[in-house]
């Protein structure tokens, strides 16, 4: 078969296994984005409650159904489901009614609670804006479910790309496009939150810089990384900012390295970093124009259970606190269960193998250490917000194998025996 009907075979299979789970993955900020959607396609303030509460609340019932039939007390009793639903779902609008009778009627989200943490999701359109055709055409449930198998699949076939563009044989290319999807890159991009669409833009990013790096269609690397840093700031503002940031210093490094080799850095590469740079301040400046939650609201959200406590007065001091002991406690659990810095060992040797692409691999992957570092909690599920780390193996590993198999086909090249008698003239004639 053609490498592009393997990628879709592998891409087909992911997207069957999901069925699996078309329920169950919302998470508590699903309804903000889901609520978000909806009023970006016309629906009334009631209608988009009622569609994301509804959503959330099922989703609630169904892992409450799952649990219970695992449960070994408890696996015979009464399908817990239609209860726990209702029950989350009367919970959920007393809050909202309460609110509405406040007067808190602005924006484009339900009031699920204070104005000020709504904030945070108000600007974030670009993922309600992605979600807005699903749910018009496939309802709530399928059209939440085939967009995070969409932005799931393009991200590993993004992967698949890089990897080509870099040489990399089609079955390695495979191999990274697998690594996406097994790993918990791609567990959280199936989650219906903007970790999906950050992700896949990411890794625009990233081929777009291989492509630079490959001089291969220039233009449009430049354009794939240009473009992806503006939407970027539609979907998560923060990451714009720190991809920008890890981009620009990932080009300044190669820039330099090439320099100090008595080579000129290049044009495209130097416009890669110019766009980074650009992107990153313009983040800041765009974000403070149009009021945008500060680090100093993200902090306050952080350390008062997202508001619902006083801000706290020693805000800096408290924070760096909880830093030091998140990132103690952080290397003390990877010690302890060491599969992530194993593959972020394995995808750091193959990064270097490729020592330009590399440091932009590893600049991009640095964005979800930069993510966390911003907000330290540890109880966030299942390692969401340190999730771009994993780009590194995902990409990296494929380029290790990519030596490996390298190293063994030229030790397998058979050495011809001279046969008595032979000048080299003529043994070099019989290779030939």
């Amino acid at each position: 078969m053609r490498p592009r009907t393997w990628v879709l075979v592998l891409a087909a299979v992911f997207a069957v296994l999901q069925l699996a789970n078309v329920t169950g993955r919302a998470t508590p900020d699903t309804k903000n984005y889901l609520s978000y959607a909806m009023s970006l396609r016309g629906a009334s303030e009631r209608e988009a409650a009622t569609v994301a509460i509804d959503y959330s609340c099922a989703s609630q019932g169904a892992n409450a159904r799952r649990d219970q039939s695992v449960n070994p007390l408890n696996f015979h009793g009464k399908d817990p489901a239609a209860r726990v639903a209702k029950k989350c779902r009367d919970a959920e609008w007393r809050r909202v009614n309460a609110r509405l009778q406040a007067g808190q009627t602005g924006g484009f989200i339900t009031p699920f609670t204070s104005e000020r943490f709504m904030r945070i999701f108000e600007v974030r359109p670009g993922y309600p804006v992605f979600l807005v055709p699903f749910v018009t055409l496939l309802g709530p449930v399928w059209g939440m479910w085939s967009a995070s198998v969409v932005l799931t699949v393009g991200g590993g076939i993004l992967v698949f790309l890089i990897l080509r563009t870099l040489s990399v044989s089609v079955p390695l290319a495979l191999t990274g496009q697998a690594l996406y999807y097994v790993l918990p890159c791609g567990t959280t991009s199936m989650r219906p939150m903007t970790e999906g669409l950050m992700t896949a833009l990411t890794l625009a990013a990233v081929w777009g810089c291989a492509l630079v790096l490959k001089g291969q269609r220039t233009r449009v690397g430049l354009s794939l990384v240009g473009g992806s840093l503006v939407l970027l700031f539609t979907v998560k503002h923060s990451q714009s900012l720190f991809l920008g940031l890890c981009l620009a210093g990932a080009g300044a490094v190669v820039a330099v390295g090439r320099m100090r080799r008595g080579r000129a850095p290049g044009r495209a590469l130097v416009t890669v970093a110019v766009l980074g740079a650009t992107a990153a301040l313009g983040t800041l400046v765009l974000a403070s124009a149009l009021h945008y939650p500060s680090q100093t609201d993200s902090l306050q959200d952080l350390l008062t259970d997202h508001y619902a406590r006083p801000d706290r007065t020693r805000l800096w001091p408290e924070f760096l606190h909880l830093e030091a002991d998140f990132w103690l406690e952080w290397t003390r659990q990877q010690l302890w269960q060491p599969m992530l810095v194993a593959a972020l060992g394995a995808g750091a040797w193959g990064a270097v193998r490729r020592p330009a692409f590399g440091v932009f691999l590893i600049g991009a992957a640095f964005t979800g250490i930069l993510t966390q570092a911003a907000h330290p909690d540890i109880s966030v599920w299942g390692g969401r917000l340190i999730v771009l780390v994993w780009l590194l193996p995902v990409v990296g590993v494929p380029l290790l194998l990519e030596g490996v198999v390298r190293g063994k086909a030229a030790g397998a090249v058979p050495v011809p025996t001279p046969v008595p008698g032979q000048g080299l003239g003529e043994h070099a004639h019989s290779l030939r």
